[in-house]
């Protein structure tokens, strides 16, 4: 039951935020970048959780990770790019949502 709960929760926390809106959490080191190929909710879920060898197999694999600096250049250049966003204490999760040219 907590599981169901807990995705519940975090499905209900998620929204989609500018870049401006997300800044501040970059400036704190606390932005996690999830690849597109992930499900966002997935990803905090196992967060929440601790799940520390699904965590672990996205780092290794590159598929979470802080954001690069090229990344935070480009997002600083277009501060209204969109993110899905999930905020799992103490981190936000973002993936980028639509490509900007």
């Amino acid at each position: 039951m907590f599981m169901e709960e807990l995705r519940k929760r975090l499905n209900e926390d998620m929204a989609d935020v500018n870049w401006n809106d997300i800044k501040p959490h970059a400036q704190r080191d606390a932005v996690i970048v999830v690849h597109e190929n992930l499900n966002l909710l997935d990803v905090g879920v196992a967060i929440a959780q601790d799940d520390k060898m699904v965590v672990e197999h996205w780092i290794t694999e590159q598929l979470i990770s802080k954001p690069s600096n090229q990344q935070l250049s480009d997002w600083n250049i277009n501060p209204t790019q969109l993110f899905k966003t999930l905020i799992v204490q103490p981190f936000v999760l973002v993936q980028r949502l639509g490509r900007r040219e």
